[in-house]
């Protein structure tokens, strides 16, 4: 059997994009891939909004199995995906870095989180393609 890929999927707060990208990573390419998120900041929580709609599309509750967390709180990763706001880790190694370049949904309209959702979710689809 083929050892799992850990990925990791990294914002600035780690309480949008990242936490939907680990929550979506678990649910569809948990075959292939150990899912992380993290920031180089945290917020308190998860994005309300977030949490809200992924229970509605998806079934996730985020908040079950997830919290806002640091770079240094992952294990060592073979994958880094960014999510769009820039970020730079030179403290993360990994075999391979990709950005998707999202915009943040944080403060919009729920059309603007479901169109984020689901390319993060095409996007997931994806590098399981890629790399399954």
């Amino acid at each position: 059997m083929r050892k799992k890929l850990k990925v990791a999927f990294v914002c600035v707060h780690n309480s949008c994009r990242s936490q939907i990208a680990e929550a979506l990573g678990k649910r569809l390419a948990a075959d292939v891939f150990d899912c992380y998120s993290a920031g180089t900041e945290t917020k308190p929580e998860i994005n309300r909004d977030a949490v809200r709609i992924m229970k509605d599309r998806y079934g996730i509750d985020m908040e079950k199995t997830q919290y806002p967390k640091l770079l240094a709180e992952l294990p060592p990763v073979d994958i880094v995906v960014t999510m769009g706001c820039n970020v730079q880790c030179p403290n993360l190694p990994c075999r391979h870095r990709e950005d998707w370049g999202l915009d943040d949904p944080t403060g919009k309209s729920d059309s603007e989180f479901l169109k984020a959702i689901e390319a993060i979710a095409k996007n997931v689809r994806e590098l399981k393609r890629r790399f399954g």
